[in-house]
């Protein structure tokens, strides 16, 4: 029996899809997400919207690590939105770092879920202890961490170059 969503997870699914496309070209062309822009603020929103329209979607019937997930991210939004206020001369860095971990963690269910229901007729994964979900977790992770400490490097360059 294939896993179909509901109306609310495929809503869910489609902005969640935009958001994380926003996100990543986003990072790609600017080098990171400033919430302050309008690029970074139709980030923010779309994935607000998807962290909230994820809560009611319980196929197990109770919360998943995918809602843990949401929480956090719901959490870290503000904080990086915030940074200025919160942490001085260090908040562009700390920004930047934030809203790169949003994309991460927004990441993490999108493998999860589409290599688990994809393709249809028998899906490329069985769960999310499924040796290709984790290798590509792992390649994610491993992704986050060079991208992020490149992006660190290059807002660190552009202060020197600045002051």
């Amino acid at each position: 029996m294939p896993n179909t969503l509901s109306t609310l997870g495929i809503i869910h699914t489609i902005i969640s899809i935009i958001a994380l496309l926003v996100g990543l070209n986003t990072l790609i062309r600017k080098g990171r997400i400033d919430p302050a822009t309008s690029q970074g603020q139709l980030y923010t929103w779309l994935t607000i919207i998807t962290c909230v329209t994820g809560f009611p979607i319980m196929k197990t019937g109770h919360f998943t690590p995918g809602h843990y997930l949401s929480i956090i991210i719901v959490i870290m939004l503000p904080i990086a939105i915030y940074a200025y206020r919160i942490f001085g001369k260090a908040a562009v860095y700390v920004q930047a770092a934030i809203m790169s971990a949003t994309v991460f963690l927004s990441l993490i269910p999108a493998v999860v879920e589409t290599t688990t229901r994809l393709p249809v007729s028998h899906p490329f994964a069985s769960g999310p202890a499924d040796p290709l979900i984790q290798k590509a977790l792992s390649g994610l992770l491993l992704l986050f961490v060079v991208g992020t400490v490149y992006q660190l490097l290059r807002l660190r360059v552009s202060d020197k170059n600045a002051g």
